[in-house]
């Protein structure tokens, strides 16, 4: 596997290949969907450059379950604005892509051995429609959502994500959506990068470049450092499951590796055949 950061050389690499990426995108801001600035433009470019999927399977940090993993299986998945204190705006955005109830139920049956089960009542969360709008403007595209147990350890979303990848094969763009560094609490508005997130962006970056994946889930081993970068874990997870899907014929492409409001990393990633 070679580490690039070129998306030129990914897309070309993207095109010659019908194996799915694995995408992950540090979603960040929500103001990320309507503002048009370097993250937006990425994923915009990112959009043009993936080869075009069947169906997208989304893992997003704000869908959280507590002792379930639940998929969604709707028809018409709704748009969910699950923020608050933001302008209008943001609150009028839809995203009216259809599900794949079929599909959605094939993964259900590929996680039996994760104890997954249907939901119809969840949809797409900002951590899904706020990059989807701009990979996939036009909404073409059918997409549903896996949640997250919290219950779980590190290395056991790694595991759903080498449980998942068999889905590449069927022209299924699993796209995780959270952040490398997420410590809310530690924020500074137009503020110089904290010290804590430049280290964990850093290791983080080393050790999935080296597919060092156990050290990431690791929660003895990354002690204070993860507990300073991720308080609570959501935005961590997907990415260890992206990561786990992965395997050793992917190339890895990292995008917008930069540390926003001094505390959130927008560090992205992609896996794409060599």
């Amino acid at each position: 596997m070679s580490v690039t950061h070129s998306l030129k050389s990914l897309r070309d690499s993207l095109k010659a290949s019908d194996r799915m990426p694995l995408v992950f995108l540090g979603h960040g801001n929500p103001m990320n969907a309507i503002e048009d600035n370097v993250y937006s433009k990425s994923w915009s470019q990112l959009g043009k450059s993936l080869p075009r999927p069947q169906a997208i399977l989304v893992v997003s940090a704000h869908w959280m379950t507590q002792g379930s993993t639940l998929v969604d299986v709707s028809k018409l998945p709704k748009t969910i604005h699950d923020f608050y204190g933001f302008p209008d705006e943001l609150f009028a955005q839809q995203y009216p892509a259809h599900g794949d109830p079929a599909l959605a139920r094939d993964v259900v049956a590929i996680l039996a051995s994760h104890h997954a089960e249907e939901d119809d009542r969840w949809g797409l969360d900002h951590g899904a429609w706020s990059v989807l709008t701009h990979l996939y403007p036009e909404a073409d595209v059918p997409v549903f959502q896996l949640s997250i147990d919290m219950t779980k350890p590190l290395k056991w979303h790694l595991e759903i994500g080498k449980t998942l990848a068999q889905l590449r094969e069927r022209g299924v763009l699993i796209l995780g959506s959270g952040n490398v560094v997420h410590n809310l609490r530690a924020m500074r508005w137009g503020g110089k990068a904290q010290d804590f997130a430049l280290e964990f962006d850093k290791l983080f970056t080393d050790k999935l470049s080296e597919r060092d994946y156990g050290a990431l889930a690791d929660t003895q081993q990354l002690g204070s450092l993860l507990r300073m970068a991720h308080p609570t874990v959501d935005h961590y997870l997907p990415a260890l499951t992206i990561a786990g899907a992965s395997d050793e014929r992917d190339d890895l492409t990292f995008m917008t590796e930069s540390i926003d409001l001094g505390s959130v990393s927008m560090r992205s990633f992609i896996f794409h055949s060599a």
